[in-house]
């Protein structure tokens, strides 16, 4: 008797590892969840739109700043100086196309006895627009020199930290060349890689469940968008602009990664994302909630383990 019990638990104990195995398998091949995974955000490249010398930084290396915040001011005596000549020119031509259209409009009404040719009086007309063709390019100046001047404060286009801040008040900052970086923490999502074969198993709208390496608590997110491409290093394009496709092929097929766009809806407090950081995803296979990772598999162990006990 004791004899059959040990058969017939060891040939328990070999379904049941056969069983495991098989849903352990099953669960890595097509479950949908990856530790190829990166925190993202957008990176705004933050560069003075004119040349000067800076005379002011209003901030330091990892500081948080909101849109609009000014971040430094270039030497705006120049650019005052700049204004102050737009708009003395300015003025002088709006006198000169006054005085032009003053002297178009007599003559277009002089009475009976003044007479004027029909050249004369199209030459006046002309020079009136002439001049306030020029009265309007020395608004246009006097706007671009007022700009110049307002864009000697550099301002915050976004929500964000401070990074690779390498300026130093007193040096010359070219217009269009960079001196900073700006994190937009508006934009902080992650980037998953899931393997193709665990792609049917997702779709957007799913939630998800994001662990980062350094132990934080899990963080939230929905799955926003999955890519519809990716580069194909085997095939690239011939001299005709037809396919170069590579006749060796490996037995051993490795599955593609497809990039995953999750946004984030749920952060613990006191959680640092950095972006660039790594971290594990598990998509969740039914509305409601992610799976969690191995689930399944100690379901499977306590159901063997009550199944034993009542041998």
């Amino acid at each position: 008797m004791h004899t059959v019990i040990r058969v017939l638990l060891t040939l328990v104990l070999l379904l049941v590892a056969a069983f495991l195995s098989y849903e352990t398998a099953i669960y890595y091949l097509y479950s949908p969840w990856t530790r190829d995974a990166r925190v993202r955000a957008d990176v705004v490249t933050v560069a003075p739109d004119v040349s000067g010398w800076v005379d002011e930084i209003h901030v330091k290396n990892d500081q948080f700043v909101h849109k609009g915040d000014v971040l430094l001011v270039i030497d705006q005596e120049r650019y005052r100086i700049a204004l102050a000549d737009a708009e003395a020119a300015l003025a002088a031509r709006k006198a000169q196309h006054l005085m032009a259209l003053g002297n178009y409009q007599r003559r277009q009404q002089l009475t009976a006895g003044y007479t004027v040719t029909v050249e004369a009086l199209d030459n006046y007309r002309r020079q009136s627009e002439t001049a306030a063709a020029s009265y309007q390019q020395a608004i246009a100046a006097r706007d671009n020199a007022a700009l110049n001047l307002k864009r000697t404060e550099v301002r915050a286009a976004v929500n964000g930290f401070i990074t690779n801040l390498n300026l130093a008040k007193g040096t010359y900052a070219v217009q269009g060349k960079p001196v900073m970086a700006l994190i937009d923490s508006d934009s902080y999502r992650v980037e998953a890689y899931f393997e193709e074969t665990k792609i049917p198993r997702i779709r957007e709208g799913s939630s998800a469940e994001i662990r980062l390496m350094d132990g934080s608590p899990a963080l939230r997110g929905t799955v926003q968008g999955i890519a519809r491409g990716i580069t194909d290093q085997d095939n690239p394009e011939g001299p005709q602009l037809l396919s170069s496709v590579n006749p060796t092929f490996t037995w051993v097929r490795l599955a593609q990664r497809i990039p995953v766009r999750i946004r984030l809806t749920d952060m613990p407090p006191g959680v640092l994302i950095s972006a660039g950081m790594t971290c594990t995803v598990i998509v969740a296979d039914e509305p409601g909630g992610a799976t969690t990772i191995g689930a399944d598999i100690r379901k499977l162990i306590g159901s063997a383990r009550r199944l034993l006990s009542r041998i």
